[in-house]
């Protein structure tokens, strides 16, 4: 396989943004794209998937090379890889045996599955016999799903319209009757539908999160921590775009975002606050026939799709998350009318961010509060992202 090395020498200044310089591996791959606008189709898959799989696997990597260089971590890739390595100066003194016999020789799984002790240590004893079964899952690269919106199109249309694009997309179930699942990656983005607004991209599990609330033409509906507003888009359009969503945020920039995707899909049911004050949940006290509580969480169902996030987690961050999770839920809760429902939602497959929280919040709030369902996703039963979601109602 011809490789050019122009190409991996921007993937080890990329893999030094990330590592050194503590960058988001996204943003960085992004950025890297924009400024090389030569670079042709094969060599862009080529770039973006040899450093999202460099960050998954930068433990293992740099253990079998026994170095922490670039270059080095590169060779130990591309060796595992099953390719021989080109002939070029910055490769000169690696041994390609030598990191073969380290392959075979792995001391421990956290090493064999790139993952920090703290995190094996943790997942073990959250998790326990499960747990090696979902790393494992977590370590293969996230497929590619779409939600077709429901405003402006159907699933077979969009099947078809992709494939007018080169792009081939299949329905995933019954079960989620808007999901489609791309066999082979592609970027969507530049297609005919993407632009008209007839999908989202979005994975199949956080598809399973807005049916859950049970929303409907005419509710009231907050969506608190709607980010860049997936799940709020998602409920327009189980709304038919009749009704009102809130979708509030933190960041300003997101809720921009938003406005954007809106107006791509055709929803004008969206209105977006910043959540800049305390008043803001207080003035809406008791208003919503619908509340999704979609919180800031670890990550650790969707580390398919950001590795880097093992590197850039550890315990005090979870620590402060649950303080924040917990904080959320007791203090936005009152958003929802009595004999409405609330969705807490994460993207995290620990049972501390997750029904450990419910069970606190029901022994502290169980007078007010009936758990109605719960849903648990893991990446190696359903193969989506890791999910949780539990349904409540306000009595």
């Amino acid at each position: 396989m011809k490789i050019h090395k122009h190409l991996v020498a921007q993937v080890v200044t990329t893999l030094e943004e990330i590592f050194d310089q503590g960058q988001y591996a996204d943003k960085v791959i992004e950025r890297s794209m924009k400024s090389n606008k030569a670079w042709g189709a094969r060599d862009r898959k080529f770039f973006a998937e040899t450093v999202y799989e460099i960050v998954r696997w930068e433990r293992l990597l740099s253990h079998v090379a026994d170095n922490n260089d670039f270059w080095a971590i590169w060779a130990a890739y591309w060796i595992r890889q099953g390719h021989e390595l080109p002939d070029w100066e910055e490769l000169s003194d690696i041994d390609a045996k030598f990191i073969q016999a380290r392959l075979k020789d792995l001391p421990s799984f956290a090493v064999a599955q790139s993952i920090p002790d703290w995190m094996h240590e943790r997942g073990t004893t959250e998790l326990g016999d499960a747990w090696k079964d979902v790393m494992r899952a977590l370590n293969k690269p996230a497929e590619v799903f779409l939600r077709v919106n429901t405003l402006k199109s159907n699933p077979d249309q969009v099947i078809k319209s992709l494939a007018e694009d080169g792009i081939e997309a299949v329905k995933v179930s019954a079960d989620l009757p808007v999901a489609l699942r791309l066999p082979v990656r592609k970027n969507v983005f530049t297609s005919k539908a993407f632009k008209e607004g007839f999908f989202e991209v979005q994975d199949a599990s956080s598809q399973m999160i807005a049916p859950l609330l049970g929303v409907e033409p005419g509710h009231r509906v907050i969506d608190a921590c709607a980010g860049a507003g997936g799940k709020s888009l998602h409920m327009a359009a189980m709304m038919k775009n009749k009704g009102k969503i809130i979708s509030l945020d933190i960041h300003e920039w997101k809720l921009n975002e938003l406005k954007i995707r809106a107006r791509r899909d055709g929803v004008d049911v969206i209105e977006t606050r910043l959540i800049d004050s305390s008043k803001v949940i207080k003035r809406m006290h008791a208003t919503a026939d619908r509340l999704l509580l979609d919180v800031p969480c670890s990550g650790m169902g969707v580390l398919r799709r950001n590795p880097d996030t093992k590197w850039k987690l550890n315990n005090d961050e979870i620590a402060r998350l649950q303080q924040l999770q917990y904080e959320i839920l007791t203090s936005y809760c009152v958003m929802t009318k009595k004999g409405g429902r609330m969705v807490y939602a994460t993207c995290s497959i620990l049972p501390s961010e997750n029904e450990k929280q419910i069970e606190r919040f029901l022994k502290e709030h169980g007078q007010d509060w009936t758990l109605i369902q719960e849903i648990h996703l893991r990446p190696d039963k359903e193969g989506f992202d890791g999910f949780y979601g539990a349904l409540l109602e306000r009595r």
